[in-house]
């Protein structure tokens, strides 16, 4: 019984991506163009239903998804009205990343996870979106 936990803490242990820095930097364009045209400035909301979510700054970064990566990368720090800053936004994007993103995720991956959540890749309602930011990509 002692070993559990560490076989656990190894199976669920976070990894790091394989894209190169050259790879995530065009992502990080493309996602950008895709969910606010640029616009560090903007505000969308997300209704599911019985929900609306608010969603800010130029990567359209939910509460609870900043609150994931901060939760990983603790350096990061501030709080969430920071995600209207460009360069902490992509801080908190590429936090979000290296946590969830499987070691061998592809740029398509990537990208459904940034819509998605964390399984993401995995989710056929993400599809679309992975097709609007390789449009971008092109």
């Amino acid at each position: 019984m002692k070993y559990i936990p560490f076989i656990f803490a190894l199976a669920f242990a976070p990894t790091a991506y394989s894209l190169t820095e050259a790879q995530t930097v065009q992502l990080l364009k493309a996602i950008k163009q895709v969910e606010s045209g640029g616009d560090c400035a903007a505000v969308g909301d997300w209704d599911c239903g019985t929900h609306t979510y608010k969603a800010i700054g130029c990567f359209q970064i939910h509460f609870v998804y900043w609150a994931d990566a901060v939760e990983y990368d603790q350096t990061i720090g501030g709080c969430y009205n920071d995600c209207y800053n460009e360069a902490y936004a992509e801080r908190v994007v590429r936090a979000y990343m290296k946590r969830y993103a499987p070691k061998n995720a592809t740029i398509k991956d990537m990208a459904r996870i940034h819509n998605g959540g964390p399984r993401g890749h995995k989710k056929w309602a993400t599809c679309l979106y992975w097709a609007k930011v390789s449009k971008v990509l092109k």
